[in-house]
């Protein structure tokens, strides 16, 4: 092998060389471009996070203040929820203030009587209800038994007699009627 061809063959080697050299430069920039993108997007992700975490501390003192303040109204709420009864009941409270600084019992005991009357209709306009139960059927729902007695004039499981009164408001019983009941031997 002369010179001039050993010199061919190392041109074409280092033209080889060089190709190849390029294709690892495309391969690297390739990957590197890849690489790039990759930091990118965790980069974008990582702002993603801080931003929901961000959101989810605000979102939770929001929370907090809500509940505090949830927490204060209903305090205010109960504190207060009887106001409307009380100023209602205030004018028979009044009344009866001015009917024992009367001198005659005639006059006392019909002041008694309005009084009465319009105690009534304030609870009864709050939704409260006499439970009726003499001659009755007995109901464990609405009577509390406190006596049996058998009685040929009655069914068995009848209220005989109310011996204390019982109430509902609206529909939920608030005080049980105590009766005394019919029960067959």
């Amino acid at each position: 092998m002369t010179d001039k061809d050993e010199v061919k063959n190392l041109k074409e080697d280092l033209a080889s060389l060089k190709s190849e050299i390029q294709d690892r430069d495309k391969e690297i920039q390739a990957k590197d471009d890849e690489l790039q993108k990759k930091v990118e997007e965790i980069q974008t992700k990582d702002n993603d996070i801080e931003d929901y975490r961000d959101q989810t501390h605000r979102l939770q003192a929001d929370f907090e203040n809500f509940k505090k303040r949830s927490e204060k109204d209903i305090k205010e709420y109960i504190k207060y929820a009887n106001e409307g009864l009380i100023l209602k009941i205030l004018d028979v409270y009044e009344d009866f203030e001015r009917a024992l600084e009367t001198e005659k019992s005639d006059d006392l005991k019909e002041g008694v009587e309005i009084i009465y009357k319009k105690l009534k209709k304030i609870l009864e306009g709050e939704g409260l209800r006499k439970i009726e139960c003499e001659g009755e059927k007995f109901d464990p729902f609405k009577h509390e038994a406190l006596m049996v007695e058998d009685n040929d004039d009655f069914e068995d499981g009848t209220v005989l007699e109310e011996l204390a009164k019982g109430y509902t408001l609206d529909s939920k019983v608030i005080k049980y009627s105590k009766v005394k009941v019919c029960k067959k031997k």
